[in-house]
């Protein structure tokens, strides 16, 4: 277990608990259990903490975490532990570790067998192979010269390191704010309970009269798709995971250890209605009158200028403008952080995301907080206006803000 133990004090994965708890569980898996396969229920409940009704087919957690130690693995070895002569792996298809000799002068060892081969000569290579090589050889410089002339000449217009930073700078200074360690934010998207059939139409269950009708908790919008998405990509540009569930399977557990952003209003994304959430501007149903069915944004103490409520288009004429909340909260345990994007509608979702997604959104949010920093980030809660044009967010503002106390 000495190399599992120089790789978990390594500067490439001690800063990642989760990921040390679980290299170091499969190490002594293998050395107790050899030949017996290591299961994901296993993993999960043993090394994650997952409830017993855990289901591999549903949540891919266990995958996404062995997937990033087998990437952190790939590059220790390429980095800081290039020398070392003993390797660590989790071969693909499989969740057991395997130690070997690792050979760190491949190309000179290859050269010597070479030269020992037979009285100290190397093998004459036939005429065919001569002329191949020198004909590719110098499609090589060629290539080479004109890839160099391309770069040369497109050079100039491409951005400096330092326009590229700046350029970054926003989603730095929120994300490392939003978010509490080095641990992957979970990111739990609505996925509400209905009833009825696609072919026949369905509706939100209601547990008044809906007791023994089947519940169908597998749809969601088209606005939490692209809103994942979006998500992805800046973490992908932030060179940091995040780990996605459904609502539905969300338990209190994981809202006690980990970092989490919402997408959704709690009309769907029931979690949000057992867990702190938003206390200025809060979701409420409207059960009466042309928006009946709809959600409207309560305005708890609306100031100057701020309306009480926020409500979309009617659901029997073209969505044309929508509203969202966006806040920044602290969680069930106040060491880590809540990040709430939800709309009254699925486009007004994905805009919420989108707002936390787009450089000059983030721009006008962090001035407007006089934050230049990360560590100056603070809990708040905002509305934005949604603009809408055939079903899609084109343009956002902000229309109630509060700064929260800390």
């Amino acid at each position: 277990m000495a190399e599992v133990e120089r790789l978990v004090a390594s500067h490439t994965l001690h800063s990642s608990e989760s990921l040390c708890k679980l290299l170091r569980y499969l190490a002594k898996q293998a050395m107790e259990h050899p030949g017996v396969p290591v299961k994901e229920y296993q993993i999960a409940t043993e090394v994650f903490g997952r409830q017993t009704d855990f289901d591999p087919q549903l949540d891919s957690m266990v995958r996404v975490q062995v997937g990033r130690l087998r990437s952190k693995l790939s590059e220790y070895y390429g980095g800081e532990g290039a020398n070392d002569t003993t390797g660590v792996e989790i071969p693909k298809g499989s969740y057991a570790v395997v130690i070997h000799d690792r050979a760190t002068n491949s190309s000179n060892n290859g050269h010597v067998d070479m030269l020992h081969n037979g009285a100290n000569e190397q093998p004459m290579l036939p005429r065919n192979w001569v002329i191949a090589t020198v004909g590719l050889s110098v499609a090589f410089v060629i290539a080479s010269a004109l890839a160099v002339h391309f770069y040369m000449a497109r050079r100039a217009d491409l951005p400096t390191p330092e326009q590229t930073a700046q350029a970054a700078l926003p989603f730095r200074i929120f994300w490392r704010g939003v978010l509490t360690g080095p641990e992957e934010p979970w990111v739990i998207f609505s996925n509400a309970a209905f009833v009825g059939m696609p072919s026949t139409g369905m509706r939100y269950y209601d547990a008044a009269k809906d007791s023994h009708t089947p519940i169908l908790d597998h749809y969601t919008g088209v606005g939490e798709v692209i809103a994942v998405h979006n998500l992805d990509i800046v973490f992908a540009a932030l060179r940091q995971s995040l780990r996605v569930k459904r609502g539905s399977l969300f338990s209190l557990d994981d809202a006690k250890n980990n970092d989490l952003i919402f997408i959704g209003s709690p009309s769907e994304n029931l979690t949000l209605q057992d867990i702190p959430s938003t206390r200025e501007f809060i979701f409420q149903p409207i059960k009466t009158g042309e928006h009946a069915g709809n959600v409207a944004i309560i305005n708890t103490k609306p100031q100057p200028g701020e309306a009480s409520q926020y409500v979309a288009n009617p659901s029997n004429v073209h969505l044309t403008e929508d509203f969202a909340i966006v806040a920044f909260v602290h969680g069930i345990n106040p060491e880590h952080s809540e990040l709430i994007l939800a709309g009254t509608t699925t486009i007004g979702t994905q805009a919420a995301v989108e707002y936390v997604t787009r450089e000059n959104y983030l721009a006008a949010l962090l001035q407007k907080m006089n934050v230049s920093e990360a560590s100056h980030l603070t809990p708040f809660e905002a509305v934005i206006r949604v603009k809408v044009a055939k079903g899609v967010p084109v343009e956002c503002d902000i229309v109630a803000f509060r700064k929260l106390k800390s």
